[in-house]
């Protein structure tokens, strides 16, 4: 990779102020938000309103910044002349040549040959700022992907290099932001994760099988001039083999594809094994590659079944094309197999990698729901013999390996520093999450220190101990009209997850007592001449729960 192009790029994006403040300043909030939907018609509305030629019939000369917008944003055509004015450190031919523009078909031959200032130029990569605030402050980066099927104006290519989406936003958001040494994000993709992470880490290692999206992911981190990434080439864990790493992210190709002829096998998403076997790989090989006390942090799906196969109900994805992929639920089945038990079966809880884990389900899709999703994901309308032909492979597949729904949500792996794995926590969030401007990743964070705290005290220690409620939470208190005493509490958070808790009397008033002051000890003996109960009882009752607490980061302590 010649890295002066692209350093000349940088420049020009740079001083166009090619930032998605810029851009919404342009056309303002709503027709953003329309643009966040995939609808670009508000915002070239606006865009066209400012250039519009006026009475005096001068047509007016765009700004770079919207120039860059209408090609790369909209996806409209610009004149060459534009884009000069645009990019004059890049200038034409090095945009041609770094290949995120070509020459419109009929001006001149697609990429190269003679053109004027009036030739038109259509953007050949998606090249968009984002904008985030984490942990670690805000920030900005301009990425560069393949353009999405409203510009194509057709499905995708099957080595389509996706941009930044909503599950890509969702991972980043949850990723833990401590310093490190070293990260592993594999299936890199555009490159998002790994930049991320070289927030905070010394270096980053990212890998992918696909090499265009190496190749991309390359050229973001050169862009954006992030020197502490290494790009390797390979499937899943075989590029760093034999390596360790303080934290490994990943938002794998985990979606289920049926494996017939005529389905499209789009590296972004698929790995190439039946069901949600790529998830299973990739936990059951997590713990070889985790340093001790190393965290990993990935997006996933998992199956739910009916009647399943006894070959599949031991969590072993079967290769393609194998008698076990083929067997339907009519040989040897077994009963109904719940999502989160699948991938409770997936993780080693014993010997060398053994690892503490934390599995969120955050939605679960019928089959025929998770299907006419990803085909419209594809590009692929409705309505269309295309659509109805994948619509009936996947049916087909999940009804011969009895599969009724698909679970998808965040998985947590951590390799125990010293001693045994003691986090095993699987659970379902209907519950929309709390506030979280900056991410999830330090209220995760927060949790886990929580339950590291509680493990290591045990309940003499605990009673000795001060706690203080976190700053997030209020309580709600419902009545019946015209009572004194409330008939509902509860206890809500803010931020994380927004969790609810349903309080009794003595929970509510530990609660409103834990300010640092009193023990736990202190506050329980209290509680229970208060409430004329017996002391040993209340304790007893109540340690459970302030333990659930404390790994929800409700209670901390003092």
């Amino acid at each position: 990779m010649n890295p002066a192009p692209i350093d000349h790029l940088h420049a020009d994006l740079t001083a166009a102020r090619y930032r998605v403040d810029v851009l919404d300043g342009i056309w303002g909030s709503s027709a953003a938000a329309a643009l966040f939907r995939g609808q670009t018609l508000p915002a070239r509305r606006e865009l066209e309103r400012r250039l519009a030629v006026p009475a005096d019939g001068e047509r007016p000369v765009p700004r770079p910044v919207e120039t860059l917008a209408r090609l790369f944003v909209l996806g409209d055509s610009v004149t060459v002349a534009d884009l000069r004015g645009a990019l004059p450190a890049t200038g034409v031919q090095g945009a041609l040549e770094l290949g995120i523009v070509g020459i419109v078909d009929g001006d001149a031959e697609l990429g190269g040959g003679a053109f004027g200032d009036d030739s038109r130029v259509r953007a050949l990569l998606d090249l968009r700022p984002y904008s985030f605030v984490d942990s670690l402050g805000a920030g900005s980066w301009w990425i560069v992907s393949d353009l999405g099927e409203g510009a194509l104006g057709r499905a995708l290519d099957e080595d389509h290099v996706l941009g930044v989406g909503g599950a890509s936003m969702t991972l980043s958001g949850l990723m833990i932001a401590s310093p490190v040494d070293s990260v592993l994000d594999l299936g890199t993709g555009c490159g998002i994760q790994a930049l991320h992470a070289a927030r905070f880490a010394r270096r980053v290692v990212a890998t992918d099988i696909s090499r265009r999206a190496l190749a991309l992911a390359e050229f973001n981190a050169r862009l954006n001039r992030v020197e502490s990434i290494e790009f390797r080439h390979g499937s899943l864990f075989e590029p760093v083999a034999g390596e360790q790493f303080d934290r490994i992210v990943s938002n794998p190709p985990f979606v289920i594809t049926p494996r017939v002829d005529g389905v499209p096998l789009y590296e972004y998403r698929d790995g190439g094994l039946v069901g949600d076997g790529l998830v299973e790989s990739v936990v059951r090989q997590l713990g070889a590659h985790l340093r001790p006390g190393g965290i990993a942090q990935l997006l996933g799906n998992w199956e739910y079944r009916d009647a399943v196969p006894a070959s599949a109900s031991a969590g072993t994805a079967a290769a393609p094309g194998s008698d076990a992929a083929a067997s339907g639920p009519a040989s040897g089945a077994v009963g109904r197999q719940d999502g989160l038990e699948r991938v409770r079966s997936w993780v080693p809880r014993s010997g060398e990698h053994a690892l503490d884990v934390w599995v969120i389900e955050r939605e679960r899709q019928d089959a025929p729901t998770y299907a006419e999703t990803w085909i419209r994901d594809g590009g692929t309308r409705p309505g269309t013999p295309a659509f109805d032909a994948l619509y009936a492979a996947w049916l087909d597949d999940f009804r011969d390996r009895g599969v009724t729904e698909v679970g998808f949500g965040y998985l947590l792996f951590r390799r125990p520093a010293a001693g045994a794995p003691t986090l095993a926590r699987y659970e379902r969030l209907d519950e929309g999450l709390g506030s979280n401007p900056v991410g999830l990743g330090d209220h995760v964070a927060a949790c886990l220190d929580g339950h590291d705290w509680s493990v290591r005290h045990d309940d003499e220690a605990l009673l000795r101990a001060t706690l203080v409620y976190a700053s997030d939470i209020t309580e709600e208190r419902h009545f019946w009209p015209g009572q004194e005493d409330p008939v509902v509490m509860t206890l809500r958070q803010g931020g994380g997850f927004g969790r609810s808790v349903s309080l009794d009397t003595g929970l509510a008033a530990f609660i409103g007592t834990c300010d640092g002051d009193l023990s736990v000890r202190a506050i329980c003996g209290a509680l229970a001449e208060v409430l004329a109960v017996d002391e040993a009882a209340l304790t007893a009752e109540l340690l459970p729960s302030i333990r659930s607490l404390l790994a929800d980061a409700i209670l901390l302590p003092a």
